[in-house]
Parts: structure tokens; sequence; C-alpha cells
């Protein structure tokens, strides 16, 4: 495995595995490794001659400062995990290499990109976009990985591909959760073990939800979600959107689509600790 700091090493190593013949799989991450991400480099690995992952914390996509530094950062304990599952390189650049001068581009894919996630974090998914185009530029991957936890950034990236005409297969890629249920997430680092039961009750719910939905409207299945969590000593909703799985946009009523998704964002613990997860309705 060969780990590159600079986009001309990348390019170089990347012209080497072409000439070989390999397809190219990209996973893009910002470290803080965990069984969740392997999953989607062990995908890569069988479904590709050769995986890139990169290692970024993309500073263009918090809208909040504090939440930037806190994020955890474990290097030596994500490229040791990388090598052990077959990844061909790693790309972990700094700020100054992916961001040598500032990035002005703005992109705009409503409603997927104006609602939920979109609508508290301004900015967070323009910042996305940044990154993942800069990334697919430089590496130019046959396939593209992603969780479906951050089930809005998959239809965001997805619309952002297409318009940006590159042709690159991204692949969604299921929850990976712990025993408990709690869907894996490089945050749960920053939750003590208490924290981490208390959080197991947002997926628990959300699989109890799906019994509510079929005798309660939307609305009525929303509230009851929402009621329940907060009841949680520890737990507070932020968001709970019943919403269509393509376009995101809110449903009233469970025939509208016939594809619905539930998208919940939770602060979890003293700290308090944000907490996206999400469960398919049909």
């Amino acid at each position: 495995m060969q780990i590159v700091f600079t986009a001309d090493e990348l390019r170089k190593q990347l012209s080497a595995l072409r000439n070989e013949g390999c397809t190219i799989g990209l996973v893009p991450t910002m470290g803080a490794l965990h069984a969740g991400h392997a999953s989607l480099v062990e995908r890569s690995v069988c479904e590709n001659g050769a995986t890139v992952v990169s290692v970024f914390v993309n500073p263009t996509q918090f809208n909040d400062p504090k939440d930037l530094a806190c994020y955890p950062r474990t290097p030596e304990a994500d490229f040791a995990l990388l090598e052990r599952i077959g990844a061909a390189l790693v790309f972990a650049p700094t700020v100054e290499e992916m961001y040598p001068e500032p990035d002005t581009r703005t992109f705009s894919y409503p409603p997927t990109d104006s609602v939920m996630e979109g609508a508290l974090r301004p900015g967070h998914f323009n910042g996305v976009c940044q990154i993942v185009s800069k990334l697919f530029g430089l590496v130019r991957p046959d396939r593209a990985y992603f969780g479906e936890k951050d089930y809005q950034q998959i239809a965001v990236v997805s619309r952002m591909t297409t318009d940006l005409g590159f042709d690159i297969d991204i692949r969604p890629c299921p929850i990976v959760r712990a025993a408990s249920g709690l869907a894996l997430s490089s945050r749960n680092a920053l939750l003590s073990e208490t924290e981490k039961e208390t959080a197991s009750y947002i997926y628990r719910t959300l699989k109890e939800s799906l019994a509510w939905s079929a005798a309660l409207s939307v609305t009525e299945t929303a509230r009851k979600v929402i009621d329940t969590l907060n009841a949680v000593d520890g737990l507070e909703v932020e968001y709970f959107q019943i919403a269509d799985g393509r376009t995101l946009e809110p449903v009233s009523a469970w025939s509208q689509s016939d594809s619905v998704v539930g998208c919940i964002t939770v602060y979890c613990g003293a700290r308090p600790v944000r907490l996206i997860d999400n469960i398919r309705y049909k």
C-alpha cells in the first residue's frame, strides 16, 4: 500500500495502476475509520483492480468551527487498517494541498440539498460537492463508494456527478451497525459507553416506527418518533423528516411515493454529539 500526500504523486501512482490495466475504486473518507468505512473499502477491493482511499477532514463542509476542531483524527490507525484490508493507495493531503486558493465554486441541487441537513447546516453540501468533485477530478475512478448512513449526501453527490458529467458509478453501501443497532460513525468516538447505549434508542425507535407506519399517518408517525426519543434522557431530536427517497422532498401521505425514507438527526450526551441515521419505509 502506498501513502501519498500530494496530487502530483497521486496522479503518478494512478497512472502506473492504469498502465497495468487496473480499474479504480475510490472511497472518500474524513478518517477516524471504523468497520463501516472498512466495509466500503472491502467492497471496492472486490470490485476493482485497485482501491484509493482519501483521508482528509474537509474544512469547507463544516459550518461550525468547533465541530471541525473536535472532529476525531487517527491517521496512523487509519493507515494500518487500510493496509490490512487491501487498499492500494491512500491519499492524505493537507488543507493547503487541496485548497491552494479558496474554492469559490457554488453548487445547487434543490430540493435535494436544500432540505434537512441543507437547511440546518448552510454551506455543508456546497463544501461536500467541492471536495468530492476535486477528488473525482484527481482520481477519475470507475466507481465511488459511499455509506448509506449519509443518505442525503449520496443523493446530492449523485446529482453533482450527473451535472458535472463524471463517468463514475456511484455505489451506495448498507449502514453498518453495532450490536446495539447504533449506526457506526466516526463521531461515536466522542461518546462514552453509557452515551452509546443511550444512542442505541435512535435505531430502536426507527425500527419500531415501521410497525407504527402501518396504522398511523406520516405526520403521526413522525411525531411519535420525535416524542419517543425526546423522552429518553440524554437525547434531543433536531429533526425527523419522512421524505421521498429520490428527491428528499417531504411527503404527507404514504401513498405519495413508491420510495419513502425517514431521516433523523439527534443530539446525544453532555457535549452533545450530533448523530444521524435513517430508515426506509418502502
